[in-house]
C-alpha cells in the first residue's frame, strides 16, 4: 500500500481544456496560492502525523496533502457538506487542476474526507497553522506586533436540550452501553452533549464559544479554540496570547474589550512584558476618566479586526453554527478555517 499517483499522465482531454482555463478566476486564485505556499513543507508535517498509506499491503490511498487541499477548497468556496465537496471536485475542472487530478481520476469519496479529519490530530493542525504563519513571516509580513482577542457564541449542531436532559445524556454516554447503537456497534452519530446554556443580552443560547486572537496589522488568525458556551471569555486571554507566539519575535501588545478587564489578565501581561491594550470599564464607586474613555476609543479601532474575522466567517462559512456534535470535531473544522483564511489572506498580501 502507498499513495495514488496523481496527475502524472495527462490525457488528451486534459490538454484540450487547458486553454479554456486561462481566464478562469478560480484557477487564477489557486495559482496565486500555489505561488506563495510551500506545499512540500505542509506535506512533510502531514506525513509525520498520518499513518495511512505507510503499509506495504492493501490498495493505494489518497495522499494526506491531496485530502488537506480538498478541505481547504471546501472552506475557500463555502461548500456546505462532504458529499457536495465530492460532487464539485468531480464537476469542476479548476478544482481538479489545483488537486492534480486528471479528468479520468475520480474525487475521493465523501467518507474519505470524514476519516481524514479523524486521522489528523489537533496537534497536527496547530503545527500546520504555525508553519503557514511562519512562511508568511519569512516573506516580511508582520504577524504578532499586536493581537486582538475576543470570543463569539456558536449554535450547537443539535436541537437544544434542558439542563436535566443534558445531565442524563452525559451519564448515559459514560456507560459502556451508552457508547453503542441499537445493533451493538460504536455510535457514529450522536447528539451534542458538550454544549451548554448561557444567557447573553437577556437571551438564552445553547451551544459553544469560539475564542480567537487575530493579528491587528495583517488580520491573520493566530489562535483559536472552542469551549462550552458558559465558559468565561476573560480566562482564555493568557492561553490565546501564548498560542499566538509563532515566531521568535515577542508579542508587543494585546487588545481586548471590557470583558477581559481585571487584575489577572493585566498582571499576566505585565509579568510577560506585554503592553496592556484591554479596554477599561467602570468599577465600584469609580467611573472612567476622560483619558480612559479616549483610550478605549483608540483600542476599539485596533481590536475591530477580530470582529471582522467573526463577521466574514459568519457570512461565508456558516461559522455561527457548529457543523458537528463534538467539540473536538468542531475544533478541527475551526482550525481548518483558520488555515484556509490565513493562506488566502497571505497570498493576497504577498501578491499585492
Amino acid at each position: 500500500m502507498g499513495y495514488k499517483q496523481i496527475g502524472e499522465n495527462l490525457s488528451f482531454a486534459d490538454l484540450a481544456v487547458s486553454k479554456s482555463l486561462e481566464q478562469n478566476r478560480s484557477v487564477k486564485m489557486m495559482e496565486e496560492i500555489n505561488s506563495v505556499v510551500n506545499w512540500e513543507n505542509i506535506e512533510a508535517v502531514l506525513l509525520a502525523h498520518y499513518e495511512v498509506g505507510k503499509s506495504k499491503e492493501g490498495a493505494d490511498a489518497f495522499s494526506p496533502l491531496l485530502l488537506m487541499k480538498c478541505m481547504l477548497l471546501q472552506k475557500w468556496f463555502h461548500i456546505p457538506s462532504d458529499p457536495e465537496l465530492e460532487t464539485q471536485i468531480n464537476d469542476r475542472i479548476s478544482f481538479r487542476k489545483f488537486l492534480g487530478l486528471s479528468l479520468d481520476q475520480p474525487s475521493p469519496d465523501h467518507s474519505t474526507f470524514s476519516r481524514f479529519r479523524k486521522r489528523i490530530s489537533k496537534e497536527a493542525m496547530i503545527e500546520l497553522n504555525s508553519l503557514v504563519l511562519n512562511e508568511f513571516a519569512k516573506r516580511g509580513l508582520v504577524i504578532n506586533e499586536g493581537i486582538a482577542v475576543d470570543a463569539r457564541l456558536v449554535k450547537s449542531g443539535s436541537k437544544p436540550l434542558s439542563n436535566a436532559e443534558l445531565e442524563d445524556l452525559r451519564k448515559e454516554r459514560n456507560t459502556p452501553e451508552g457508547k453503542l447503537d441499537k445493533n451493538g456497534n460504536s455510535l457514529k452519530f450522536c447528539r451534542d452533549s458538550e454544549s451548554n446554556w448561557v444567557k447573553k443580552n437577556d437571551k438564552y443560547h445553547y451551544g459553544l464559544k469560539e475564542h480567537a486572537s487575530v493579528d491587528v496589522d495583517n488580520g491573520f488568525i493566530l489562535a483559536t479554540t472552542l469551549t462550552p458556551a458558559s465558559e468565561s471569555d476573560s480566562v482564555y486571554l493568557p492561553y490565546l496570547t501564548i498560542a499566538s507566539c509563532h515566531t521568535k519575535d515577542p508579542i508587543e501588545k494585546v487588545y481586548a474589550d471590557k470583558g477581559y478587564y481585571g487584575a489577572p489578565n493585566s498582571g499576566f501581561l505585565h509579568l510577560n512584558g506585554i503592553k496592556d491594550g484591554i479596554m477599561r470599564r467602570d468599577v465600584n464607586n469609580a467611573k472612567l476618566t476622560d483619558f480612559e474613555l479616549k483610550r478605549n476609543k483608540k483600542i476599539s479601532k485596533k481590536r475591530y479586526i477580530v470582529e471582522q474575522y467573526f463577521g466574514m466567517s459568519h457570512l461565508q462559512d456558516g461559522a455561527f453554527r457548529a457543523r458537528f456534535t463534538t467539540i473536538l470535531k468542531n475544533l478541527w473544522d475551526t482550525m481548518c478555517r483558520q488555515m484556509a483564511f490565513n493562506i488566502r489572506r497571505g497570498s493576497k498580501l504577498v501578491m499585492a
